[in-house]
């Protein structure tokens, strides 16, 4: 009888242990769920400073886990960080078989939150109060936890092991998806931070290793073990012994780079804490690569404070995110064309530098001769003189950077055009130079100028007498030259305007020896191979098109087409073709361009022996090079010029494959039932009649298809292929993206020679470009500095309504 009673207790004893686990660790159970805007909408740990489930992100709803706090929570995870916030009519699940899932009803997919292989095993979750979410298997083992994913936080007794690493957040307190900085623990045992989009370890900013923090009541160790798996700890040590009431201990990546230990130290177990922040790994944030962006530098403004600052000549690409950098108001063919040489200037500001290596390191006597030697470079867009040396560099400048106190004495000097002011530029750099915000801005003698200014007029005067006695002669030399198309112009149009060669057909029929060879066949018309005999004789081949499908409108057509072909002509950039002349007659109307002989982007991009096909560094070079094309159509040249027929046959290749957009400026001349609906915005192909809706949102569209394309080595729709979902290549993309299985966009093996975060940042912006919205899709300006890894880029949701299953 004794022996069934002591049973009988231990049984009791082991249930009510059982049972007071379960209301300890707050067992989750399977088919419980959670609601962003009912109750529950968070699954609250044994002690209630821990949660899992949804906070506000942005204009939804994010999960993750957070400290609970007063007057702000405190998310030390995220599950999905990149993906979209969701609505309110989302739900978190954990489902009966097994499965840990976001719902997302308004869009009718699913996502997992947590992956595991054995979903039939689970038996329970549950939300510790050492802020780990974890989950069980029927044997009441951990099969899955949070510890393991860490975004940009760790916490207290947490483990980053070597190979792991955190990563930003956008904002720390409205925007947790991946932002500008990692922390990866490196093999030998050191705690490195760099730039998200940097791999080279060069770019480090800062480490970390074992050390000892002081606090208020004792040592926090910040502790590295180095055994087969290369671990991270953080870990409280007392000196006193004491232990406080209630201190949760946690290290964060911030947004702003730098790597901080804090404590959160709460009055019992009740939600109003007081936040100290115990270690920072840096001080200065001049010293974070990438607080300031491109062609920008940081200085220390008040304390600790540093703001940054565009160099003269650059202007902000959002004065409201300075760390997006700055861009520059003119372009190097200043320096490349003749007459605009002299608009070229140089400024020189001390103590200031950057890094990143020159293109070429020169011997200098002094910084006269390095101003000089920069200023005479085409290629140089800013040098730096140290110690009897000259660095010279091209743009973009990164990581710029003021510091006083730094023992080496560098001289900066930047070029600017002279229609800006070389100096003391508003909202960019003060002119009090003694500010610690402002670099000296070295200014030549006064005296000096006026002399040159004297002399320069004198000059001027002079060149004004030789002018107009030559004038005369040149004046009837154009007259006779362009006297057929003078009758035509109506006096509409300026002697500048007739730069372009006119040529009879007569003549081009002969260049092209009747239009024997032909290139290739467009929607503009067709190409032809020819040879143009200079007054010297030199023999140059050029590409004369024969335009076709021209818009035949009422009025003087050959006097509106030159003033179309004009426009052309004046437009200049090394990413666009070069117009040489033109032909009119009555209804025959023909260009003539330079030639590019490595043939057309489709031509290199198509072709099924895949061993031609440009390697992916090639790629990459490709679509920046057409995208500063459009931008300079859109935004850079005298007048915005939408080309409403970017595509791969219209992206030509010169001898060094330099990628150039032709047929630009020619949409206005072109029947538009004649255009290729592959590449054309949904807005304009639905409702054709509307000239207004034609905007530079329809190139951003087709830039997106070719990007895609690029990436892809296939045409944007590929009827013979053996999976139905890859017929149509943006939505294959968008399903490859949100599987997680972008290599299987690459040809070949190529995906085993890339960049896994430059393919996914490319995949990214194609998807964003082509969306049927017009307003998602982003500027040319961005799209840019997105491919450079300059911005930030979201996650793009689907092109158009598909379906993920």
């Amino acid at each position: 009888m004794a022996s069934i009673v002591v049973v009988l207790l231990i049984f009791f004893i082991l249930f009510a242990v059982i049972e007071a686990q379960k209301k300890t660790s707050n067992l989750i159970s399977l088919g419980s769920f959670l609601s962003p805007i009912s109750k529950p909408n968070s699954w609250l740990s044994p002690s209630g400073l821990f949660a899992f489930g949804f906070y506000p992100e942005r204009n939804g709803f994010a999960v993750g886990i957070w400290i609970i706090g007063n007057p702000n929570n405190t998310v030390v995870w995220t599950a999905n960080r990149d993906y979209p916030p969701v609505s309110s009519n989302s739900t978190i699940e954990f489902t009966r078989d097994g499965r840990l899932i976001l719902n997302h009803t308004q869009q009718g997919t699913e996502l997992a939150i947590a992956d595991f292989t054995t979903p039939s095993r689970v038996l329970s979750a549950s939300m510790l109060d050492s802020g780990n979410f974890v989950i069980y298997n029927n044997d009441s083992s951990v099969i899955w936890q949070s510890f393991d994913f860490p975004t940009d936080t760790i916490l207290g007794n947490q483990t980053l092991f070597h190979g792991q690493r955190l990563v930003s957040s956008a904002s720390s307190s409205f925007d947790h998806s991946s932002g500008r900085y990692r922390l990866q623990m490196q093999v030998d045992g050191n705690l490195v931070a760099f730039p998200i989009n940097c791999t080279d370890s060069d770019f480090a900013y800062a480490s970390a290793s074992a050390r000892s923090l002081p606090g208020a009541n004792g040592y926090y160790n910040l502790t590295i073990t180095i055994s087969s798996l290369r671990l991270l700890t953080l870990a409280k040590a007392s000196a006193s012994g004491a232990s406080p009431l209630v201190i949760i201990y946690r290290a964060t990546l911030d947004d702003d780079g730098i790597f901080r230990l804090y404590s959160h130290r709460f009055a019992s177990y009740n939600t109003s804490s007081n936040v100290l922040i115990e270690w920072p790994m840096l001080q200065d944030h001049c010293k974070v690569y990438g607080f300031c962006g491109f062609n920008s530098y940081c200085s220390i403004t008040t304390g600790t404070q540093a703001d940054c600052y565009c160099y003269p000549g650059f202007v902000l690409v959002n004065p409201s995110k300075k760390f997006l950098g700055c861009y520059m108001n003119f372009t190097e063919q200043h320096c490349r064309n003749k007459e605009g040489f002299g608009l070229v200037n140089i400024t020189t500001l001390e103590k200031l530098r950057w890094f990143g290596l020159a293109y070429s390191v020169v011997p200098a006597n002094n910084k006269e001769d390095c101003k000089k030697s920069c200023l005479e470079d085409c290629r140089c867009g800013a040098a730096m003189y140290v110690s009897g040396q000259c660095n010279k560099h091209k743009l973009p400048l990164r990581y710029g950077t003021r510091n006083l106190s730094d023992s080496d004495t560098y001289t900066a000097f930047v070029k600017f055009t002279s229609t800006t002011a070389p100096a003391n530029i508003p909202n960019q750099i003060a002119p009090d130079s003694t500010s610690p915000s402002s670099p000296m801005v070295v200014t030549e003698n006064k005296g000096h100028l006026i002399s040159i200014l004297a002399g320069s007029l004198g000059s001027l005067a002079c060149l004004c007498i030789v002018i107009a006695i030559s004038s005369f002669f040149w004046y009837r030399h154009l007259v006779h030259k362009y006297k057929k198309l003078s009758d035509n112009a109506k006096s509409g149009l300026s002697i500048d305007e007739f730069s372009l060669r006119s040529f009879s057909y007569n003549e081009l029929e002969e260049v092209t020896q009747g239009f024997r060879e032909e290139m290739g066949k467009g929607s503009f018309g067709t190409v032809y191979k020819g040879t143009l005999v200079s007054g010297g004789g030199n023999k140059n081949i050029v590409a004369v098109k024969r335009l076709e499908n021209i818009v035949e409108e009422e009025g003087d057509m050959e006097f509106q087409f030159q003033i179309e072909v004009t426009a052309i002509g004046r437009t200049h950039h090394r990413n666009l073709v070069r117009l040489l002349g033109f032909c009119v007659e009555g209804k025959r109307k023909l260009l003539v361009y330079e030639y590019m002989n490595n043939g057309s982007l489709a031509d290199v991009l198509f072709k099924e022996d895949t061993s031609r096909h440009p390697g992916w560094k090639e790629r990459v070079k490709i679509a920046l090079d057409i995208a500063r094309g459009i931008l300079y159509l859109h935004e850079e040249g005298e007048a915005c010029i939408v080309h409403c027929g970017i595509k791969p046959q219209n992206i030509l290749m010169d001898d060094s494959w330099t990628a150039k957009i032709s047929d630009f400026g020619l949409s206005k001349l072109l029947m538009r039932n004649h255009m290729n609906s592959s590449y054309l915005a949904p807005e304009w192909q639905q409702q054709r009649c509307k000239q207004d809706l034609i905007s530079v949102k329809v190139d951003i569209y087709s830039f997106g298809v070719v990007l895609l394309e690029i990436i892809c080595s296939r045409k944007n729709i590929e009827v013979n292929v053996s999976n139905e979902d890859e017929m149509i290549l943006s939505t294959w993309a968008y399903k490859c993206f949100v599987g997680g299985e972008l290599h299987k966009l690459l040809v070949g093996d190529e995906e085993m020679r890339v960049d896994s975060k430059t393919v996914e940042r490319m995949v990214k912006v194609g998807l964003l470009c082509v969306q049927d919205d017009l307003g998602m899709r982003p500027s040319i300006k961005d799209v840019i500095l997105i491919l450079e890894g300059t911005m930030n880029i979201p996650v793009p949701p689907p092109p158009y309504p598909i379906s993920l299953q």
